[in-house]
């Protein structure tokens, strides 16, 4: 016998999706609010989306930021003595080395130039990663001279490094009673214009960062960002449809390379320190250092002016080498011959590090006899090379 039961017809249910929608609604957050019903429900979603954000920033800035601000703000400016002086005799003599853009200290590139010590002793200045102030530098200078017995400074700048030296050397034929020698510039853009396009627009993308992301000064996370897509040539392959491609092996060994020299390395150059050598570009006034230069103080002589630079001016892809000799020439040449301009084989930037031998052989070769010839007209005291 059939059971009645299951012969009886079913209630019809409305499964249709207003009926789900109208559900929803009658049952969501809030759904007996009327009056601004919509923008309260807005709010307390913007309020509940609002709190793993402040979580991550909140650690973003415990671990990443706050730690790197404590240690910026206890660094200071410092003076390495790298070489004494070839012969004894150069003692009261100090060339003082300082590094560009991205560089804290120049200890490895005064290191890679031990044909400065036959000028005389040979000082590397670490920069403080808080920031770059050139009257700091330029009394710390002065005051290890005097500590020292040097009476006779020659300037080493490389690249964006020129910049400040240029600016130090006006401070110490101001503010102190050493003579400058003179002032060597290796590579060094000599205003912004000097400054290849290219890079000129990847320092102004790091400005831009530094200005918008709240602890962008001090964050190691952003930095591992900001120079890795900086590196973009590497692992970016072009492809016909227009867009690039990522070489995945040489993505990582550009983050590889990134944390091992920016990020881990405690003696590499802060996010800061950063923005205040590219600002120093921007901002240059050496052109003002240089006519400041060439005024006479009393018997003391003009200091010279050496450019450093790749025998073909395309070798640089950083600096326009070419623009900065010609207002050099114009600036500084005079008609006494005090600027040397010193073409070096088979370098590129900058880079005393990776071809010593041939900054090493122009020292000795050109600059040395140079300035000495100058100081004998000079009638300074002799420096090496023409004892």
């Amino acid at each position: 016998m059939v059971d009645e039961l299951s012969l009886a017809p079913c209630p019809v249910t409305d499964w249709s999706n207003e009926h789900r929608k109208a559900r929803l609604r009658s049952t969501r957050l809030g759904h007996r609010w009327q009056r601004f019903g919509r923008l309260r429900r807005l709010l307390v979603r913007l309020a509940l989306l609002s709190v793993p954000v402040s979580i991550l920033c909140g650690q973003y800035w415990i671990h990443d930021v706050a730690p790197e601000r404590a240690r910026l703000a206890h660094t200071t400016p410092h003076l390495h003595s790298i070489f004494d002086a070839a012969d004894p005799a150069d003692h009261a003599t100090a060339v003082v080395d300082l590094v560009g853009l991205g560089n804290l200290d120049a200890i490895d590139t005064a290191r890679a130039l031990p044909a400065l010590a036959e000028l005389g002793q040979v000082w590397a200045v670490q920069y403080d990663n808080a920031g770059l102030d050139t009257a700091v530098i330029s009394r710390m200078i002065i005051d290890h001279a005097e500590q020292a017995g040097v009476e006779r400074i020659v300037l080493a700048g490389h690249s964006m490094g020129g910049i400040l030296a240029l600016e130090v050397a006006e401070h110490v034929v101001t503010d102190s009673d050493l003579h400058l020698l003179a002032v060597l510039l290796d590579c060094t853009p000599i205003d912004l214009h000097a400054v290849r396009p290219d890079q000129r627009d990847t320092g102004e993308d790091l400005l831009r960062w530094m200005g918008w992301v709240p602890g962008a000064r001090e964050s190691r996370t952003l930095r591992l960002v900001v120079e890795t897509a900086a590196r973009k040539d590497r692992y970016l392959v072009p492809h016909r449809s227009g867009l690039p491609t990522v070489d995945g092996g040489a993505l990582v060994e550009a983050v590889a390379e990134v944390l091992r020299d920016k990020i881990l390395s405690t003696d590499t150059a802060s996010n800061g320190l950063i923005e205040s050598q590219f600002q120093a570009i921007v901002a240059s006034g050496a052109l003002d250092n240089l006519r400041a230069l060439r005024l006479r103080r009393g018997d003391r002589p003009r200091p010279a002016v050496v450019l450093l630079r790749p025998r073909h001016g395309r070798l640089d892809e950083v600096v326009d080498v070419d623009y900065t000799q010609t207002v050099l020439f114009d600036t500084a040449g005079g008609s006494r011959g005090t600027l040397l301009v010193a073409r070096l084989p088979d370098t590129g930037h900058a880079n005393p590090i990776q071809q010593p031998q041939p900054y090493n052989q122009a020292l000795e070769a050109k600059v040395v006899p140079f300035l000495d010839r100058l100081a004998r007209q000079d009638e300074r005291p002799v420096l090496a090379g023409g004892r």
